[in-house]
């Protein structure tokens, strides 16, 4: 079989901000990244690594459009790569939304997290044991919830009855947390004393979190460890939520949520709840309050009274003009937040934040 490659080059800007630094295939939804899900599911058939279009020069992507290669927005179960690459299966399948969903706007992250969760769940766990449930949980449906080797969990509950709960290798949840699924908390996470968690939320890897949280996924890296309420809403990696920061997902009037749409340089409409969608690298003071539906940039730092702006370009500093943030301060600060998970920010990283950089001032 023909290598798999992923097609990430046409949706990265329908999929802002959440595009910008990583592949459109690296989105974290469900437990696992898009990538990831066919890596777990196509290892053992085709023995290549998963490739996408961004990561290949424009001769090989010319050759790979003739073979093996699929849209990266799409959102697969298991079953559906599996027929897929026994042929069973093609894009003309895409409709099945028991199979497998796409991801058209950055809001789709959020929504169909709870669909995602449960077929990650029952695809990692399928012919595994979990750990052993402490004698201090309370657990509800425990045959529901899954627990990786180094885990540690004292004094919380647990109820898996509204869908199943993933607990990652060594993560920590801590005394009197409640949480409700479908819910995973990724490899080296930590869930803080009385934090109140409801489904579908997921928590990437090396997170931290406490307050109130619904509905969310949260890539990785990132904190929200104090007080206040995230819902409806997506975190990309490094965002760093100040105490007493919170979100509203619902209008007053319940009305429909319009969100910045990057693509077109206009807005769009949501549905009727939408919360806080916040690109990788940027962060909010204390008390910071965000309203419904509102977009941050990469690397913005967000302070001032008030509410934000319901669209907070890249690099901003506090509530203004993108570029307000100088470059040499973004990556000195981003630096001290890596070294505190003991990680270092590459030439790379720097040489794409400097694009956005440059593109963001210019626009």
């Amino acid at each position: 079989m023909a290598p798999i490659i992923l097609d990430d080059l046409p949706f990265a800007r329908q999929l802002y901000p959440f595009a910008e630094i990583r592949s459109v295939a690296d989105i974290r939804i469900g437990i696992l990244t898009i990538r990831e899900k066919w890596e777990f599911v196509a290892h053992e058939k085709t023995h290549e690594k998963i490739t996408t279009s961004s990561e290949m020069g424009m001769s090989q992507i010319s050759a790979a459009l003739k073979h093996n290669t699929v849209p990266a927005n799409l959102v697969p179960s298991a079953a559906w790569i599996h027929e897929y690459l026994e042929g069973k299966a093609g894009l003309e399948s895409l409709t099945d939304p028991a199979l497998v969903h796409s991801l058209s706007y950055p809001w789709d992250i959020f929504r169909l997290n709870d669909w995602a969760l449960r077929k990650d769940f029952e695809m990692i766990t399928s012919g595994r044991t979990t750990g052993p449930i402490p004698g201090t949980v309370q657990a509800v449906n425990a045959p529901e919830i899954f627990i990786e080797p180094g885990a540690t969990l004292n004094f919380c509950t647990l109820n898996a009855a509204t869908g199943p709960i993933y607990i990652g290798r060594n993560t920590e949840i801590m005394e009197g947390a409640t949480i409700r699924g479908p819910f995973a908390l990724c490899e080296g996470s930590v869930v803080k004393m009385g934090t109140r968690i409801y489904g579908a939320s997921t928590i990437g890897p090396n997170s931290t979190v406490g307050g109130e949280i619904k509905n969310v996924v949260i890539f990785g890296n990132s904190n929200k460890g104090h007080d206040g309420y995230l819902g409806d809403s997506v975190l990309g990696e490094w965002c760093n939520l100040g105490a007493g920061t919170s979100n509203s997902n619902l209008k007053n009037d319940a009305g429909e949520v319009k969100v910045w749409n990057q693509a077109e340089h206009n807005w769009s409409i949501a549905g009727n709840k939408c919360g806080l969608l916040m690109g990788d690298y940027s962060r909010s003071a204390i008390n910071t309050s965000f309203n419904t539906g509102t977009m941050v940039g990469v690397c913005a730092n967000i302070f001032g009274s008030g509410f934000a702006p319901k669209h907070v370009e890249s690099f901003s500093w506090g509530t203004g003009k993108p570029g307000n943030y100088s470059f040499e301060k973004a990556i000195e600060h981003i630096s001290n937040w890596k070294k505190l998970k003991k990680q270092v920010l590459t030439k790379n990283e720097i040489q794409r934040l400097k694009h956005i950089f440059d593109a963001s001032v210019k626009a």
